[in-house]
Parts: structure tokens; sequence; C-alpha cells
């Protein structure tokens, strides 16, 4: 299974009054690996929403294994757990220097951007298929 991997580096923004990084942020920086993950599979959000579909995230489950501090260089992996007709289950790490900080479990299900639920395009099964 293919494991994509992204930088992230760390400003005075995404940390908190005691210098680590706020617990909220970590969410951005694991969005920001999932979008990229897409990208380098040839997948792009704004050729889905031209077919009428998005992606919206079901459920997360997060472990907070270390802390990152500023200045810090990260990386964000990502790869596929699962695919169904309607779910895209990732795992993800957030690491600094190989030491894994935090985790994730993500499901993001396929939706219409009218509104609704919709299939996973047929594209998307196809390539990640064979990988989970």
């Amino acid at each position: 299974m293919t494991q994509h991997r992204f930088p992230v580096r760390i400003y005075y923004e995404d940390t908190d009054f005691s210098g680590n990084v706020y617990h909220a942020a970590y969410l951005k920086f694991f969005e920001r690996g999932r979008t990229e993950f897409l990208r380098d599979e040839g997948i792009h959000h704004s050729e889905l929403a031209a077919q009428g579909i998005a992606f919206a995230v079901r459920s997360m489950d997060i472990q907070f294994d270390g802390a990152a501090h500023i200045d810090d260089l990260l990386t964000v992996t990502t790869e596929v757990a699962a695919i169904s007709g309607a779910r895209l289950t990732l795992t993800q790490s957030i690491l600094r220097d190989e030491t894994v900080l935090t985790r994730a479990t993500v499901m993001v299900v396929a939706i219409k951007t009218s509104g609704g639920p919709a299939r996973m395009p047929r594209a998307i099964i196809e390539r990640f298929g064979t990988k989970a």
C-alpha cells in the first residue's frame, strides 16, 4: 500500500499559550495531507465539484502521542485503509523526525454538492479498491 508524505512547517499561529501546537491545528494538517494525497493520485476537488461531488468527513478518531512546537518541520502521512461504495477510510500520522506525534483514522463520504449522499466516483473506487 502506498503511503503519501506531505511536509508541514509549524508557525506561531499554530501554537497555544504553552508553546505547543494547539490540538485543533492538527485537524488542518490532516486535511492538507488528505488533499495532497488525492492530488498526488490525480484526484482534484475542483474536478469533483464540477461533477457535483464533494467529500465530507464522517468520523475521525485521533490519538495525540506527543507535542509539536514552533518551527518544527513535520510530515503528514496518508494511506487508504478501506473503500466502499460511499466511504473512503484513511489512516494518517503526523511525524517529527520519524517519531509519531499524532495518529488519526478518518472516514470521508461522498456527498452531492446540492445536498445529500452520493456514490463514490467509480474512478476512485477503481484506483483505491485494490490498495485497501
